[in-house]
Formats: C-alpha cells, structure tokens, sequence
C-alpha cells in the first residue's frame, strides 16, 4: 500500500466516523427516556402464562432483550415469542383473557395487545391454534386476520399465502380494508395469496390437514393447575436482539409497528444494527428521524 493510499485511507475512515458523531450524540441524548420505555417493556403487563415447552427452545424478545423462556414463566404484553425447527415442537401458552394457544414449529408470534375488550395475537410466521374460552380474540398475520368469540381457530401463515380453519365455533375472517367474511357450514377454510382475495371453502385443503402439527389434532388441555402456588421462573437472558431476529417484526404494517423504535433505538449503538437499519431506511421511514434528524439529513437539501 502506498503512502497516498493509505492517507486516503485513513481519511475515509475518518470522514465516516465523523459522519456518525451526530447520529450517535443524538442517541444518547435519547437515551434516558428510552431507557424508561424499555423498562416498561419489561415491566409491561402480564398477560399469561407458558404452560408446556416440549421439543423445542423457545426464543423471547422483551424489550430488545432476547430470552431463554421456561416452563411456567410468565408471559408479557410485547413479547415475541419463536420455537425451534423440530417436526414436534410444542409451546403452549395460556392467557388471562380466556384462551390456549398452541404453537408448532419454526413458529414466531408478537403478543401485540391486551384490553378489556380484545386479545391481539400477530403470527408472523409457522403455526397456530387458539382454543377461545371466553373473551374476544384477534389472531393476526400478514394476509389474514381472524377474530372469535369463543371459538377454535387453526391459523398457518407463510411468505406467499396464509391459512385459516374454523374448527370449532364462528369467527369473521378478513384481510386489510376486506369486508370480514363470518364462518359458516359452507365456510369453514380460508386462504389468501399476495394480492388476492380471501377464498372460502367447506373443508380444510389436503395440503394443510398433511402438514397440520400432531398437537393440533386434539383439544388442548389446560396446564395452569400445575404451576398453581408456584413462584413462577425468570427466563435467562441470552444476549441483545440482532437486526435479524425481529427483521420479520420490521416488515409488518406500519400499524403493528408503532412503539418499535423507542424499543429498539437503544441497539442503533450496535454498528451493525445500525447499518442493517440504515440499509433498510426506505422500508422504514419511522427510523429516519433518529438516524437522519432534519438538521444533519442532507438528502433532503439534494
């Protein structure tokens, strides 16, 4: 190398870490009232319980905090939950609202929001069973979104399509500004490709009884009683969420995102969390005041 090239070298570099002073100073200027926002995450409201892990890990997101979960652990409003690839994985979760829910494998669920009036479940991606007992339940994904009182619903969702059976009880099945279709005799299965409608149908396609999870089969008891009287466990921390690990969280409606960048602006200090984010910034314009605050974006002078 150079003694020329390696001046501009050294120039470049530092050209770029000086590009980054205002972007960092800004962050930690934010700091303070993030630090409040992800301390609500991880003290946000208690919304249910994990009653059975079989076969699989289980991977937790609280705050931008990623977790070991356990057994018996309580589960939290915003907490985004994965299992493992393994054919029998098996989470069982168990709300106050008044639902089981099963997940299968390679399965990621966002416990978007409880109220007095609705539970709001997002599926990112994998497989889906809530048993509704009581209480108005929305199961959410990126092409379909279900809603039941009291009923069974089946819910698959994959990149290019999602799938929703009526397995016991009514719901209304929707996508977007749809007009909700109500489940009846003759509507008990619905699919939705990208950029097609909903379709109903009488029974369950081939392709989704064949790759349905075994635990979806039977009715889903409750295992509440076994950890009754029992000081539940705290799941171990594992290390700070990567770009990665809530990419699919990123891509979701805008309106499922809200409150996302005051989680996890605290990790833009991670060099290449910000990178990821700063690669993705036309995705995510929610991102750009904090990477790009008007006084330093001089994209907008061009």
């Amino acid at each position: 190398m150079t003694r020329g090239t390696s001046t501009s070298t050294m120039r470049l570099r530092l050209s770029q870490k000086a590009s980054m002073q205002p972007v960092l100073a800004r962050i930690r200027c934010l700091l303070p009232a993030l630090t409040l926002i992800v301390a609500a995450y991880a003290q946000a409201q208690e919304i249910g319980a994990l009653t059975l892990l079989t076969d699989t890990p289980l991977r937790v997101i609280r705050g931008f905090s990623v977790l070991q979960g356990v057994e018996g652990m309580r589960l939290r409003q915003g907490d985004i939950l994965e299992t493992g690839p393994s054919s029998t994985a098996q989470a069982q979760l168990e709300f106050s609202g008044g639902a089981i829910v099963e997940l299968g494998p390679s399965t990621q669920v966002f416990l978007f929001g409880q109220s007095q009036t609705l539970s709001e479940i997002i599926l990112l991606t994998g497989w889906l069973k809530g048993e509704t007992t009581a209480g108005n339940y929305r199961y959410d994904s990126p092409l379909v979104i279900v809603t039941t009182k009291g009923g069974n619903v089946l819910l698959r969702a994959k990149e290019e399509e999602a799938d929703a059976f009526v397995e016991r009880g009514s719901a209304s099945v929707t996508y977007g500004g749809g007009t909700p279709i109500v489940s009846s005799a003759n509507k008990i299965f619905f699919t939705r490709r990208v950029a097609k409608p909903v379709m109903a149908a009488d029974r369950p396609s081939p392709d989704f009884v064949s790759n349905m999870p075994l635990c979806f089969r039977d009715v889903l008891p409750s295992r509440l009683s076994r950890f009754a009287g029992k000081r539940p466990p705290e799941p171990k921390s594992s290390h700070d969420v990567s770009y990665a690990e809530i990419e699919p969280l990123l891509r979701l409606p805008l309106s499922w995102r809200r409150g996302l960048v005051g989680r996890f602006t605290p990790r833009l200090q991670d060099r290449a969390f910000r990178q990821a984010i700063e690669a993705h910034i036309k995705d995510l314009p929610e991102w750009r005041p904090i990477l790009f605050p008007p006084a330093t974006d001089k994209s907008d002078s061009r």
